[in-house]
């Protein structure tokens, strides 16, 4: 008796717990996503690398040792570069927009696809930039190439688009996928202005008081040339580029209206003798983080000289040779400087040298008609230049 007793009052206890089961405990709520942290990246445009090797041009290091294989001696821990930059002509005629003889006209796309695969078998990211023009695009020279010369617009459109489409899968192909694209260089008054050079025309020009049609027009081309970038290399980042560095109210204007095309990084080049100050870079750095805080911003032209500048008016605008001597020491301390001072910017995750393979105009000036005296290397020693040396320390954090 004394055991059924015990049972019942265990059974009722069992039973009363039962009709109230206890709350499920809550599951603990998702972290908050961690802030994506950026990739950054630091190289040179060596469009003319494969054309000085093609002629046997040699590189030495600042020793004077002989440099075997120059993508190699980027990528070394000397160097400690890990991207590169490659620009596209549609049929590149050695000429510049004027018609004189220009040997840096020259990369066409199979002249691309066989640096490019070089670029990528080396673990360098790549940007390969399309001029869409059969020779320099720049803010005074956005001419149509003479193949597109009898297109009206809306074949124009489609042609930028087959045409973008095409060199990608090439390159795809060829197992040299781009990392970053840019559809058209130093864009910033239009592209494909018209077939025939004629600077005083306002015909497709976007400035900030140009028609609204033009921009329409801007923007639609731009539409088509990036459809087919993420068609064909989705993973890929775009990239515009205008060179208005040194006027942020021209460039907030451009970046402002062509808020409906679909990029993500802009690209700046920034030339101090062009350009101005640092000081001058800075505000514009600051206006675009403040404005468009989505974009990542890439300098990815920029160069100082190291001997024979030109007088200003007469090739630069600006002299800061008593800041940065024109000198091998003086060229180094501005790309200190430079890089001193995109650091202080979150924004920014890339710099680029441009044309930093210079050295010298090969033989019978089949690779350079003119120098530039802006490279990193010396055109009559051929070794490396200070410079080369100091632009890796953009990389560290």
């Amino acid at each position: 008796m004394k055991h059924f007793w015990l049972l019942s009052l265990l059974a009722a206890s069992l039973v009363a717990c039962g009709d109230k089961p206890q709350p499920p405990t809550p599951p603990e709520p998702d972290p908050e996503p961690e802030p994506e942290t950026p990739a950054y990246y630091v190289g040179g445009d060596i469009s003319v690398l494969q054309s000085y090797e093609d002629k046997g041009v040699t590189y030495y290091d600042d020793k004077g040792g002989k440099i075997a294989d120059v993508l190699k001696y980027l990528k070394s821990d000397a160097v400690g570069w890990n991207a590169q930059r490659v620009r596209l002509f549609v049929n590149p005629v050695r000429k510049d927009p004027d018609g004189n003889t220009d040997a840096q006209v020259c990369q066409d796309l199979d002249y691309v696809v066989r640096l490019c695969k070089r670029i990528k078998a080396e673990g360098f990211a790549l940007l390969l930039d399309f001029h869409y023009s059969d020779t320099w695009a720049d803010p005074s020279n956005q001419w149509i190439p003479k193949e597109w010369a009898s297109l009206d617009e809306g074949q124009l459109k489609a042609k930028v688009y087959s045409y973008t489409k095409e060199c990608l899968q090439r390159l795809v192909k060829e197992g040299a996928t781009p990392d970053f694209i840019q559809p058209g260089n130093e864009i910033s008054y239009g592209m494909l202005w018209s077939a025939t050079v004629n600077r005083k025309s306002q015909t497709n020009r976007c400035f900030t008081n140009s028609p609204e049609a033009n921009w329409t027009r801007f923007a639609a081309l731009l539409g088509q040339a990036t459809k087919a970038c993420r068609e064909v290399c989705p993973k890929a980042k775009i990239i515009l580029h205008s060179e208005r560095s040194g006027q942020s109210s021209v460039l907030k204007d451009f970046c402002t209206r062509l808020s409906g095309v679909d990029y993500d990084i802009i690209g700046l080049s920034y030339y101090p003798f062009w350009h101005n100050s640092l000081q001058t870079l800075a505000q514009t750095l600051d206006m675009l983080e403040s404005s468009f805080p989505d974009k990542r911003v890439q300098v990815v032209e920029t160069a100082y000289y190291y001997q024979w500048q030109p007088q200003v008016g007469k090739g630069i605008t600006y002299d800061f040779s008593s800041t940065w001597p024109v000198s091998p020491a003086g060229q180094a301390a501005y790309a200190q400087a430079l890089v001193a001072e995109l650091k202080k910017h979150a924004n920014v995750t890339g710099l680029y040298w441009w044309f930093p393979e210079e050295n010298g105009n090969g033989p019978d000036s089949s690779v350079l008609t003119n120098w530039v005296n802006r490279g990193l290397w010396d055109d009559t020693s051929h070794k490396a230049l200070p410079g080369l040396y100091v632009l890796k320390d953009f990389l560290s954090r």
